[in-house]
């Protein structure tokens, strides 16, 4: 059964993000907030959709991100590369937009400044039928019903088990009972 789907919008407002952070807090707020103002752009979401390029996208715009945050926290070229481990080379492609990356990291940055970064999301939740919370319910007191079912068949079990012990004592009874009036019968027969 397909549930039904409802959904919502979920607005994510980085507009109090410094955009020159003083900080390592502000430097991850900055950070964070071009990672995923950028990973929501239109054009972001188009590239991700091959799964062949989403981790190699994903890891530039990450990389991108980080290192136009810590520019503009005032770290040197080298801090940079030696953070994020990268190489200058390409810390200083992205950072002067001769990367795709770095473009789209710095178009994020710009909406920042004009305080337009603004992500709405689409929040997708499922809304379970009236017939699957009935199923569901019916679930549980099946696995009730089971579990009482297999409690009785453990209490069964054992009462069977401590019968056939006292039916054996009763045999063994019986069976010494009947060698006894065998005995006695050969008694009188001999008698």
């Amino acid at each position: 059964m397909v549930p039904n789907l409802s959904t919502e919008e979920v607005t994510i407002d980085f507009t109090g993000v410094p955009t020159i952070p003083t900080g390592k807090r502000d430097l991850q707020k900055l950070e964070l907030a071009l990672i995923v103002g950028t990973l929501y752009s239109p054009e972001v979401i188009e590239l991700i959709k091959d799964p062949v390029e989403r981790a190699t996208w994903i890891d530039s715009l990450a990389i991108a991100a980080g290192a136009l945050a810590r520019q503009k926290a005032g770290y040197s070229l080298r801090q940079i590369a030696e953070e994020l481990g990268r190489s200058e080379m390409s810390l200083r492609a992205h950072l002067s937009g001769k990367t795709k990356a770095g473009q789209l990291v710095l178009k994020t940055y710009e909406r920042l400044i004009r305080g337009e970064l603004k992500i709405v999301a689409p929040f997708i939740s499922t809304i379970r039928s009236r017939r699957e919370m009935e199923l569901e319910d019916m679930l549980r007191q099946l696995e009730l019903e089971k579990l009482n079912c297999q409690e009785s068949l453990n209490r069964l079990s054992e009462e069977l088990s401590r019968v056939k012990a006292e039916l054996e004592i009763v045999k063994r009874s019986l069976e010494e009972k009947e060698k006894v009036i065998n005995e006695i019968k050969e008694l009188l027969k001999s008698a």
